[in-house]
């Protein structure tokens, strides 16, 4: 016996329960049927009659009294006939469905009082004097009328009484068989549930077996057997799986095996690793992942998930497509621009950053064949690193009030509130002015840095023009730019769209990129602003002809206190602000070699298609920040 017919038969008793219900269901709905065609043919036929009665009786009453009228000369009597036809046909219905009792002699009554009333009709119709008509109708028509209405209304009353008590008897019917219906359905799910369960479960033994098996030989033990006697289908998948486990054992003793041995010293290898290592193919799909990923990231990579990542957090899932999409264009591996790069998960350990790198997977054909990540855990680095940015702006908060007292007092010497100064005193005191003001831009450029890198600066919004930010940069570096011969000059595409900035931060960025432009580039040089449209942004770009940016450099030029050896300047921190900045705003910032000699360093800002969230303009936004 087949697996097929085993279980059609377990359930069998469910079906024949199914079928014992649906004729008690019938045999329900039949005899309400019957109850209700009894109505419908016993009653209601008559009913109907009654009512076609005496809308023709009542019609036909009508027609005499219009004989009354003052003025008549004759009653309109030939309009009576078709009335008298309609109530004769109705009558002659009623007088073919007699079903109750008392009915038939209601019927006979009826049709003597309405051949009264037809030949004391005739009589009224043959009396040609008014005054006679007008005695005539009421002591003999109308009486005789009375009597063939209160005739109609026995028969209709016998017949209304009767459906009323027929659907009483059909609505207690219907009761008892809706009590049968339940109880003989709660027995027929109670008998066939509990039969075809024990069926079942006695069928599917078996596949305990089976589970257990296979459980068994899935955990790496081959030798495990399965006992099933019989021919039918689990019988079959019991041999079938022991000569599988027959083939496993072979295998695993075969050279093949040492490939799977491999396969798991890798895998074993990667869960070691204490940071979340995945393993994409080139489609996007998951090849492996380590213990870390499964803990901290909560991926878990089984058969039945079809898209591991789906369960990640968002950010984390874009972080992870970002990088594997960089390896697989051909860019090479990922590398991370910095610490503030890295991501921030939440665990149950508290808040953990990551700081993605991935590498190519390559084919034996040299091909790229997958992508493997590699989110390392930096979360100490990034709490040292915070210390170090609150105690480097503590320090310098703290230097501020010494700095300030020390430069009153350079500034009052210089005026000569202490004393006249030699010449040689003066040249001393110049110098030690320059190297406050200077030691006051580093304080303050590192005080700035710390509130962009908290996150405790505000941006104040509003839509600007490309070109009256580029002007007024330019307007406030020009003396600096004539005195060491320089030439500025300006490339605005026309049409370009507003973009909402914080104006005197993207004045700083400008500043920033003007000054070290300047700096650098030797005199008789030029350096051209230009700005121009870019995917929904505007790229603003100050390129100059000085000795440009080693290659070496241009990876790490916007890391703090990053400086070119070689060069003169402040302490590194004006391109690590002027990334902080253009980032605030949604930007990106990077530097290019100029062809011919030179650097070009750029930025973009998004252009703003709406007002939303932006700080209303003022008269004083097209003005220049004041330069100190």
């Amino acid at each position: 016996m087949t697996l097929r017919v085993k279980l059609l038969l377990a359930q069998a008793p469910l079906a024949i329960a199914l079928a014992v219900v649906g004729f008690l269901a019938s045999a329900n709905v039949a005899s309400l049927g019957r109850h209700s065609e009894a109505i419908l043919k016993d009653n209601y036929q008559s009913v109907l009659a009654a009512e076609r009665l005496k809308d023709a009786l009542e019609r036909l009453e009508d027609i005499p009294a219009l004989a009354l009228i003052p003025g008549a000369t004759e009653p309109p009597m030939s309009q009576a006939a078709g009335s008298r036809r309609r109530f004769e046909k109705q009558l002659q219905a009623q007088e073919g469905n007699i079903t109750e009792p008392g009915e038939r002699q209601a019927t006979q009554e009826l049709r003597e009082r309405w051949a009264s009333y037809q030949e004391r009709l005739d009589r009224f119709q043959s009396a040609r004097d008014s005054d006679e008509r007008r005695r005539f109708f009421f002591d003999e028509l109308e009486p005789a009328f009375v009597a063939v209405r209160e005739a109609v209304d026995t028969i209709l009353t016998i017949n209304q009484d009767a459906m009323v008590r027929k659907s009483e008897s059909a609505r207690r019917a219907a009761q008892r068989m809706d009590t049968v219906m339940l109880l003989a359905s709660a027995a027929a799910l109670i008998i066939g549930s509990f039969v075809s369960t024990k069926m079942t479960t006695r069928l599917l033994q078996p596949l305990a077996l089976l589970t257990r098996a296979v459980h068994r030989i899935g955990e790496g033990d081959f030798g495990a057997r399965i006992e099933i006697t019989g021919r039918d289908e689990l019988a079959q998948l019991a041999a079938t799986v022991n000569a599988m486990a027959t083939r496993l054992s072979q295998y695993r003793r075969s050279s093949l095996g040492d490939l799977l041995l491999a396969r798991q010293v890798s895998q074993a290898a990667i869960d070691s690793m204490p940071d979340p290592v995945v393993v994409f193919d080139l489609s996007g799909g998951v090849l492996s992942v380590n213990r870390p990923a499964e803990t901290l990231l909560g991926l878990v990579l089984e058969a039945a998930v079809t898209d591991p990542l789906h369960a990640l957090q968002p950010d984390v899932r874009a972080l992870l497509e970002r990088v594997r999409a960089h390896v697989l264009a051909g860019k090479g591996p990922y590398l991370p621009k910095g610490i503030e790069e890295a991501i921030r998960i939440a665990t149950a350990d508290g808040e953990r950053y990551l700081l993605p790198r991935a590498t190519p997977v390559y084919a034996e054909e040299g091909g790229i064949a997958g992508v493997t990540v590699l989110l390392q855990d930096v979360t100490r680095l990034r709490r040292v690193d915070e210390l170090r940015n609150d105690l480097i702006a503590t320090v310098a908060h703290e230097f501020r009030t010494p700095l300030t007292s020390l430069r009153m007092a350079i500034h009052l010497c210089l005026e000569q509130a202490a004393g006249p100064l030699t010449d040689q005193q003066a040249d001393l005191l110049y110098a030690a002015r320059d190297d406050c003001e200077r030691l006051q831009s580093m304080i303050d450029e590192l005080l700035d840095l710390a509130r962009i890198q908290g996150g405790r600066i505000e941006l104040h919004r509003r839509l600007m023009a490309p070109a009256a930010l580029i002007d007024a940069a330019i307007e406030a570096h020009r003396k600096v730019a004539e005195d060491r011969h320089l030439v500025l000059q300006t490339a605005v595409l026309p049409g370009l769209s507003d973009v909402p900035v914080d104006r005197e931060r993207a004045h700083i960025v400008l500043s920033n990129l003007l000054s070290n432009a300047i700096r650098h580039t030797p005199a008789g040089g030029s350096i051209e602003v230009r700005a121009k449209p870019v995917d929904q942004a505007v790229r603003f770009e100050v390129a100059d002809s000085g000795e440009g940016i080693p290659p070496e450099y241009r990876r790490t030029i916007f890391e703090k206190f990053v400086r070119v050896p070689g060069t003169t300047g402040g302490a590194g921190l004006g391109l690590s602000i002027s990334r902080e900045i253009v980032e605030a705003h949604g930007g990106e910032i990077g530097v290019e070699e100029t062809p011919g000699g030179g650097a070009t360093f750029w930025f973009t800002l998004p252009t703003g298609d709406t007002d939303v969230g932006l700080e209303p303009t003022s008269s004083t936004d097209a003005a220049p920040p004041r330069q100190e």
